[in-house]
């Protein structure tokens, strides 16, 4: 993996430095391995303001402001004794942030929000609450759970809820209503993760018991459970696969109440430092691909290629044509990755040192959510305009990415 670096700034830039003699500090991080640069350390400092919210902002030691407009700055770093190229970096800061829909002395587990204008989160506190992503004002406080709800997901249809906790239960909700329409029982741990296939009539969850189960939705049972490593499973992802890909044939036909199973892939993101792929419909196992570290996360960036994210702050870019090797490695933190999730032509990716940035599809990392003082972020999501955030501060922060 060739050597990176990355650029960092202060967490609350656009307050400091939109009064007059304002301050942030800069930074630049070398992410190698092995013989990595000390980091080099500079300011930004507000010489004037040019016209309500244009302040004139000036760096040293390197570090120089390209544009500051609304909540972005574009931020170059230059070394002229040096032949390696600038780092450039653009920072958002958030539109809103909610910091009391939950006590906001819990950290946010899950998060999930629809293009309909509801949001739905939890917290170690064991709420689960729908909300407007306009606002932040509470809707429904949906309670049944009987312990810490780790994962919370949206149905297409913008109504229902999908939560999963760790006493074992999934269960479906009315998001209108608070009602909850059903639980489905059958891991033997909590459940730390879902995917909802297509509308919805078919789910996963992945457990810390080592398994995957597909479940159908309208009788609450379960119509097979994947195994996975020693460990847990600690996220799962469906994807429909390009037709070159083979997913194998199944030994018996799918039941009556799987739907639209057919040509997807399901990845596993494991403790045990591996990835796997089965397919979804043929249960047949397609890879095992071997990390440098515990797997937290993963996703499908298209019908070939696939993403995860380790411990140590690796992600690993998988060609599902070659999935021997690694296609792509690729470092935006030294911490623990936590989440992905796929945005326009790349994703974005969140760890636990409270980095939120997109990796474009050159694999190139060029815009940084700030606004966490190095708490993790543990979830985002999105509703095709802006981009939400879970932390583990309290807070759900809301961009415009646009």
């Amino acid at each position: 993996m060739a050597a990176c670096r990355r650029l960092l700034l202060q967490c609350d830039w656009d307050v400091c430095l939109r009064e007059n003699h304002g301050r942030a500090w800069v930074a630049l991080q070398d992410l190698s391995e092995t013989s990595a640069k000390p980091t080099v350390r500079g300011q930004l400092v507000t010489q004037s303001i040019a016209a309500p919210g244009l302040p004139n902002v000036v760096g040293n030691n390197g570090f120089s402001v390209k544009r500051i407009q609304g909540q972005k700055i574009d931020i170059c770093y230059s070394d002229e004794c040096s032949s390696q190229p600038s780092n450039f970096m653009t920072f958002l800061s958030p539109l809103k942030s909610f910091p009391a829909i939950h006590d906001p002395n819990k950290s946010l587990l899950g998060l999930d929000v629809s293009t309909g204008g509801l949001g739905v989160s939890s917290s170690t506190d064991g709420t689960l609450k729908v909300w407007q992503t306009d606002t932040g004002e509470v809707r429904r406080n949906l309670t049944g759970h009987s312990g810490e709800v780790n994962t919370c997901r949206i149905f297409p249809s913008g109504i229902v809820v999908l939560s999963g906790s760790a006493d074992m239960q999934l269960k479906v909700w009315a998001a209108d209503t608070g009602i909850c329409a059903a639980t489905f029982v059958g891991h033997k741990s909590g459940v730390l993760d879902t995917a909802i296939i297509e509308r919805g009539r078919n789910v996963v969850s992945c457990s810390s018991d080592g398994t995957a189960k597909l479940w159908d939705c309208s009788q609450q049972v379960c119509l097979s459970t994947f195994e996975g490593m020693a460990g847990s499973v600690n996220s799962c992802a469906i994807g429909v696969t390009d037709n070159s890909i083979q997913l194998g044939q199944c030994d018996q036909p799918p039941s009556e109440k799987e739907v639209l199973t057919e040509g997807k892939m399901l990845l596993m993101a494991c403790e045990s430092k591996s990835l796997l792929s089965y397919g979804l419909q043929t249960r047949k196992k397609i890879f095992h691909y071997k990390c440098s570290d515990a797997v937290n996360c993963c996703a499908f960036l298209s019908g070939t290629m696939v993403v995860c994210g380790a411990q140590n702050g690796k992600l690993d870019i998988i060609d599902l044509r070659n999935y021997s090797v690694s296609f792509k490695e690729v470092k935006v933190t030294k911490s623990a990755i936590t989440s992905i999730l796929p945005y326009k032509e790349g994703f974005l990716v969140s760890s636990r040192d409270g980095t939120c940035c997109y990796v474009n599809k050159q694999f190139n990392s060029t815009l940084n959510l700030s606004g966490p003082d190095c708490d993790p972020v543990y979830r985002m999501a999105c509703d095709k305009t802006f981009i939400f955030t879970a932390s583990r501060d309290g807070f759900i922060r809301k961009y415009n990415p646009n």
